[in-house]
């Protein structure tokens, strides 16, 4: 599965990348999360709102959580 979160590297980009990293570990899956802030690769997947969490080169999540429960099923939804 690759895993990535997409955003400007703002505070909230980062703590969505945080909270994915986490989320992983705690379902025991050993995928790596990419965090990518290359707005040129932001813009090509026609992102325009962020931070976003893609999973397979398909967007699954736009905007923020804190919510790390939401973040492990759409994880294990997209499996």
């Amino acid at each position: 599965m690759q895993i990535q979160v997409l955003g400007s590297g703002c505070k909230t980009c980062k703590s969505l990348f945080e909270l994915t990293q986490k989320a992983l570990a705690e379902l025991s899956i050993d995928d790596e999360v990419e965090y990518i802030t290359d707005i040129s690769k932001i813009i090509e997947m026609g992102i325009m709102t962020s931070p976003v969490l893609a999973i397979d080169g398909k967007v699954v999540m736009e905007g923020s959580t804190t919510n790390i429960e939401k973040i492990k099923d759409i994880i294990l939804n997209q499996k």
